[in-house]
C-alpha cells in the first residue's frame, strides 16, 4: 500500500505540489484513491472537496480504478475523418468493453484524448503514453497483443 500522506507531505510546499503529489500516486496506481484525496486534502490544508475538484478537474487524473495499460484513442477532428470511430470499434470488439470502461482483470482501460499531438499520422492511440499513428481497425489486434 502507497504511503499516500507521506506523498503528499513530500509536495505539500510546493505551489503547484497537489498535482505533482497526484501525478505520484498515479503513477503507481493509474488512478487516485479516496484515500489519496483525503490525504492531499490534510497535507494542503484545503477542504477534501476542493482535493477532489483537482482530482476530478484533469482529464489525466480518474477517480476511477483503471487498467495497467491505459490505451486513448484521439477523437479530434482529423482523427475522427481518418477513420478513428472504425479503430474504436475494433478496441471495444477486442477488448469487450466499451469506451470509458476498464476489462475486468483491469489490465485494459480505453479512454477518448482530444489531441495527442500526432497530427501528421492519423488516426492515433496512445498505449500509456505510447504513441501508434495511422492505426488501422485491422493494426488493433497486433498492437494489442504487444501488452497482452
Amino acid at each position: 500500500m502507497l504511503d499516500y500522506k507521506g506523498i503528499m507531505t513530500d509536495y505539500a510546499s510546493r505551489k503547484e505540489g497537489i498535482i505533482e503529489a497526484y501525478h505520484a500516486v498515479q503513477k503507481e496506481l493509474n488512478y487516485l484513491p479516496k484515500e489519496a484525496i483525503k490525504a492531499a486534502a490534510e497535507a494542503f490544508k484545503i477542504p477534501e472537496k476542493e482535493a477532489y475538484g483537482v482530482a476530478t478537474f484533469y482529464s489525466y487524473f480518474s477517480v476511477q480504478p483503471r487498467g495497467k495499460y491505459i490505451i486513448r484513442i484521439c477523437e479530434s477532428a482529423p482523427c475522427h475523418i481518418a477513420g478513428a470511430d472504425e479503430v474504436v470499434e475494433a478496441l471495444e470488439q477486442e477488448l469487450g468493453i466499451k469506451m470509458g470502461d476498464t476489462t475486468p482483470d483491469l489490465k485494459f482501460t480505453l479512454e477518448f484524448a482530444q489531441c495527442v499531438g500526432q497530427c501528421q499520422e492519423t488516426p492515433v492511440i496512445t498505449v500509456n503514453g505510447k504513441p501508434y499513428g495511422g492505426v488501422t481497425k485491422d493494426m488493433v489486434p497486433r498492437i494489442l497483443a504487444e501488452y497482452k
